[in-house]
């Protein structure tokens, strides 16, 4: 309950100043209630009161009705504020508007105002409020550079592209203008008009790295040696821009290219004088590399110098360790992580240690003591546990394990598939078969079930036109899904069509080169004579996986 005095003493103070505050701001609409009366003193308490209770819906329509008859644009933005809180967004959009008609200088009010505009869809409305927002030289910059964040839900891209253009057109010599272009030109994949904006923002302010590092974005679709050739003259010309060297560093790195990467971290490093957040960064690039002992280096760097979030390079401390095989040191490391945004995803990883080795029951054990889980947590505890159990072969152990937890929470589509899959491994097709329609009954868009459904059918042998339809629209719903392009070539292979086959299995391998699609890939080049490429597939795949069933046995079936 809130102190009653303190309040009413608020608001004879709000209301005495005011009249001069907004006399400029508020329009002609004359207030109804003009002073602290009965009807006004009753009406805030009552949204105090419904605040503090949790009646925020409630709450939000009292201070918004009270803004109304004030015309007070501090009530009308309490109203917003509340109301976006309690997710209240027609009542958070007619407070917001009112709120600008009432303080029109306010630039949270037109923020306010744009974003649930175009969050409604209402795009021509908003037009008018982000225009105001971008008027102002002291934000105009910034106000660009957020403009496709904000527009980043709408779905027709072209639409918003020509709405960027239009706002961008009274600022021609502003580079945060056209780089607002661009990015809207790139997600509408106008890449020609992309590309002249970021040039002519360059042309405004030579070796920006912000336009650098979307040039770079948009060369490494075209091709990564075209963006790392771009990278690399800009950086001779702008030795020092250090954003434009990580994102260097980074596809280096995702192009393999370690030694060439090597000398970047060195530098990056060097130059940020001992900056603890580059030394994290530069510690990851360096186990995305597999240079372990680099990695652990610039970890340990970075925590010296007093990195803000400890617990997590703890946890890529315990990583590296762990590829290492030094499990005595991963283990080291995950008990460092305290209760906190970090601490389950350490006691995951200290279980996948302690199931290899020790005992996958000393593993589980250890997760089932982890407390004060949200439901999402939960399941993710579930699933490592069944994954875990799996991966010994308990595959019975692991369904029941599933079924227990799907009786318990029904609606959990991730516990469904997992259910369905293990209900798969242990024989029992027609639980998986139902678990699976059910699962597409209650997320039509969940790509994983059509694909398991199809799949099974195809590697059945059966229900081979069902099967081409379910993994087509897993598909469509996915559509760079390695693994459904996987079985969708296993469908065709099934169904006599090698070339089609072969030209999804190809897709999907050079995608990842997983064993289970090698196994695929190979056997559909097999039975269309092309003999010697399969064995080459299966030797290569072999080395890296000599333990995946599927592959061994594809590849035993074969050999002569």
């Amino acid at each position: 309950m809130p102190k009653i005095k303190h309040i009413v003493l608020t608001l004879a103070i709000c209301f005495a100043s005011s009249s001069a505050a907004y006399a400029e701001s508020v329009s002609a609409v004359k207030p109804k209630i003009t002073e602290t009366n009965a009807e006004f003193v009753y009406k805030y308490l009552l949204g105090e009161i419904a605040g503090q209770r949790g009646e925020l819906s409630l709450a939000s329509q009292l201070f918004l009705d009270l803004a109304k008859q004030t015309r007070d644009a501090r009530l009308a933005e309490r109203a917003a504020k509340v109301a976006a809180y309690a997710n209240q967004p027609a009542v958070a959009l007619q407070a917001s508007n009112l709120w600008t008609e009432l303080d029109p200088n306010s630039t949270e009010a037109q923020q306010a105002a744009s974003q649930l505009l175009v969050a409604s869809g209402n795009l021509k409305d908003a037009k008018p409020q982000i225009k105001k927002l971008l008027a102002k030289a002291d934000t105009r910059a910034n106000g660009f550079l957020y403009l496709n964040t904000l527009l980043s839900k709408q779905k027709d891209k072209q639409e918003v592209l020509e709405v960027v253009q239009e706002l961008a057109k009274p600022y021609p010599k502003l580079p945060e203008a056209h780089f607002a272009i661009a990015q809207a030109a790139f997600f509408a994949d106008k890449v020609d008009i992309a590309k002249a904006a970021l040039e002519t923002a360059d042309k405004n302010r030579p070796g920006w790295e912000v336009s650098a590092q979307m040039q770079g974005q948009i060369l490494f679709k075209e091709s990564p040696e075209k963006a790392l050739d771009f990278y690399k003259s800009f950086l001779k010309k702008y030795p020092n821009a250090n954003d434009v060297r990580m994102a260097y560093a980074k596809t280096l790195v995702s192009q393999k290219k370690i030694q060439e990467a090597k000398p970047e971290f060195i530098r990056l490093v060097e130059s940020s004088k001992g900056s603890p957040e580059v030394s994290a960064v530069v510690g990851l690039l360096s186990l995305e590399s597999a240079e372990y002992q680099m990695a652990d280096q610039y970890f340990e760097q970075a925590l010296n110098a007093g990195f803000k979030e400890p617990d997590q390079l703890h946890l890529y401390l315990g990583r590296s360790a762990e590829r290492q095989n030094n499990d005595a040191r991963a283990l080291g490391w995950y008990d460092k992580i305290q209760p906190g945004e970090f601490f389950l995803d350490g006691r995951l990883s200290a279980a996948g240690v302690v199931a290899r080795t020790q005992s996958v029951d000393k593993a589980i054990a250890m997760l089932d003591e982890v407390n004060d889980l949200t439901i999402e947590q939960q399941i993710l505890v579930i699933q490592t546990e069944a994954n875990l159990l799996g991966q010994a072969k308990r595959h019975q152990d692991a369904f029941d394990l599933m079924q227990k937890a799907v009786n318990n929470m029904p609606n959990s589509p991730e516990l469904v598939y997992d259910y369905a899959m293990t209900a798969e491994r242990v024989g029992k097709l027609e639980i998986m078969e139902e678990e699976l329609y059910k699962l597409i009954k209650m997320r039509p868009d969940y790509a994983a079930a059509y694909n398991a459904l199809g799949y099974s059918y195809a590697d059945r042998n059966i229900k081979l036109v069902e099967a081409k339809t379910l993994v087509e629209t897993a598909l469509k719903l996915s559509p760079n899904d390695h693994y459904i392009m996987d079985s969708l070539g296993w469908v065709y292979f099934r169904l006599g069509d090698l070339p089609n086959a072969i030209e999804h299995l190809r897709k999907a391998y050079e995608i990842q080169a997983d064993p289970e699609i090698a196994a695929h890939l190979g056997e559909a080049l097999w039975k269309q004579g092309q003999q010697e490429e399969a064995k080459k597939i299966w030797e290569q795949a072999l080395k890296a996986h000599p333990e995946n069933d599927v592959l061994v046995a594809t590849a035993k079936k074969f050999k002569s």
